[in-house]
């Protein structure tokens, strides 16, 4: 069941984890940072969390003005989980945390790193140039699709199919993560049949290279 419970203490860090501070509430905020997602998309992405849990963690996070429930337009016509407005305004605290959090050793094995955690790694790290042409890239983490679009130095990871494609990406987080920080080659990961690349090899090269140089 949603939870009502609260800290009574009027300041506002109190006041705001009585909001996001019940377990899986932020982890939910991480997953909606890159787009909308169906319930289903969180129950991938979180496995370890159960599906009353994950619904009343929604209900709250609607209660709150955090989360909305929306459904896309035709053809896909999903009935999805988005922030608002006032959850967006939660993505540099959780990013922040997230920097902060790296200091803190792993958890004991087996230890599930999520796809949305090494997205936000790569966006954060890429820095292309102002004056590099427009490109679109079609990433493939643990069954999910994504889209990556740099244009005029920016940025931009959302979930879905891209509507045209320069190169793609298909492997899982781990890789990925191995790739952005340098553990890994391109070469070695497709040679050992971790990753599958499609159209301009050269173009997916230069995404990574851009994060890997772009990385703390």
């Amino acid at each position: 069941m949603p939870t009502s419970r609260t800290y009574g203490d009027a300041c506002g860090i109190a006041r705001a984890l009585d909001v996001v501070g019940e377990r899986w509430a932020l982890l939910v905020v991480r997953e909606l940072l890159l787009g909308p997602q169906r319930f289903s998309d969180l129950r991938r992405a979180l496995p370890a969390v159960s599906s009353n849990m994950l619904t009343d963690r929604l209900r709250e996070l609607e209660s709150h003005g955090v989360v909305r429930q929306r459904r896309l337009p035709p053809p896909a016509a999903s009935m999805v989980y988005d922030l608002t407005d006032s959850g967006r305004e939660l993505e540099p605290i959780v990013l922040a945390l997230g920097g902060w959090g790296l200091r803190v050793p792993l958890p004991p094995a087996p230890v599930h790193l999520n796809a949305t955690s090494v997205l936000l790694f790569l966006r954060g790290a890429l820095h292309p140039s102002p004056q590099a042409p427009p490109a679109r890239y079609r990433i493939e983490l643990a069954g999910q699709i994504w889209t990556i679009h740099t244009r005029d130095g920016r940025v931009h990871i959302e979930p879905g199919e891209p509507d045209q494609v320069d190169a793609g990406l298909r492997t899982d987080p781990a890789t990925l993560n191995a790739l952005l920080d340098g553990s890994a080659s391109l070469t070695a990961a497709r040679a050992s049949g971790l990753a599958d690349v499609s159209g301009d090899e050269a173009a997916l090269r230069r995404l990574l290279e851009t994060a890997t140089s772009g990385a703390p």
